[in-house]
């Protein structure tokens, strides 16, 4: 259907099911679609000379700081851009590697020996995760719904807060972010509230482009926040104490409220799947569900190839000792 709607727009020729697009690789199956860029990664260890390094578990050290000022010898600025360029291509289909490539990256104009370290750590994680992507299932009735955080005043160098958002349209993700947030926050309430506000702008723009490409009907968008005190803030429509002082284009959240474009919801920090996105854990725990599913998928369909394989190869010598 959506091929059908697509070629009604624009000039297309059909090649058949995809398979690989722009170092994207993407294997169909009975039960979804999974979408990896193993290739690529591979290739990005090459060509950093980390192909035999040892594996980590998780892309960033829950107790690191990095800053501009301390860290060790400057290295060199164009190699790390480089590295940093090639891990945020990996970004499309990797959340689990948000933070630490966004964080990593406020350092390109005069990194040292502790950045270039978190950026290996990251090529080590990448190193254990090669076959990790997003699984999309069939859904008859998908809804568009997002999560928003924020880490509050974690910047060592400016105190400014880190928002993360993520949307997911039926039960896979399609869209997230990491952001340092562009002014000071003066408190978490006030930090989520700007963090909401970003996913609001994301969520207008996704519930567009949905309809656009699928003829989705555009409906309110669920909103999930862990902080109440933000909650209350973004309903309240009376500018109070609290919140006179924040700039004006965060209010918008509010105008999404108002309009029903928007809708807020209370999340238990432990189903806050934003948190990734704000902070390095000491484990992925909130992807190990979407990992598993897409390794299963994965072995399902390489198992499926080798039997066609082995009936193709069957099929052909049967044809030979008949010819014989």
């Amino acid at each position: 259907m959506f091929k059908r709607q697509m070629e009604g727009k624009f000039e297309m020729s059909d090649l058949g099911p995809l398979a690989y697009y722009l170092g994207i690789e993407v294997q169909q199956g009975q039960e979804g679609i999974t979408i990896t860029q193993t290739a690529y990664a591979r290739r990005i260890l090459e060509e950093a000379g980390l192909s035999d390094c040892n594996s980590t578990k998780v892309p960033m050290g829950p107790g690191l700081k990095l800053s501009k000022t301390e860290g060790g010898k400057p290295v060199n600025a164009t190699n790390y851009r480089r590295l940093i360029g090639c891990l945020r291509y990996l970004l499309h289909i990797r959340p689990d590697l948000s933070f630490a490539v966004s964080l990593a990256s406020r350092y390109m104009k005069e990194p040292n020996e502790s950045h270039l370290l978190a950026i290996k750590q990251v090529m080590r994680y990448i190193k254990g995760t090669l076959g990790y992507g997003i699984k999309y299932k069939r859904s008859k009735d998908p809804k568009l719904y997002g999560y928003s955080d924020n880490n509050f005043g974690v910047n060592q160098d400016d105190g400014k807060s880190t928002t993360g958002w993520v949307f997911y349209f039926g039960d896979s993700p399609i869209s997230w972010s990491t952001q340092k947030q562009g002014t000071v926050a003066l408190s978490s309430c006030e930090a989520e509230f700007m963090a909401a506000t970003a996913a609001a702008c994301q969520a207008i723009w996704l519930r567009r482009l949905l309809n656009e490409l699928t003829g989705w009907k555009e409906e309110t968008v669920v909103l999930k926040v862990d902080n109440k005190s933000a909650l209350l803030l973004m309903k309240n429509p009376v500018f109070h104490g609290r919140s006179k002082h924040i700039n004006i284009k965060y209010h918008f959240i509010r105008e999404c409220i108002e309009k029903d474009l928007i809708k807020v919801e209370h999340v238990s920090g432990e189903e806050q799947k934003a948190d990734i996105l704000t902070k390095a854990l000491p484990r992925l725990k909130r992807l190990k569900k979407t990992q598993e599913d897409s390794r299963r998928l994965k072995k399902t369909l390489e198992d499926s190839r080798r039997l066609e394989k082995t009936l193709e190869d069957s099929r052909r010598t049967k044809k030979t000792q008949g010819c014989g």
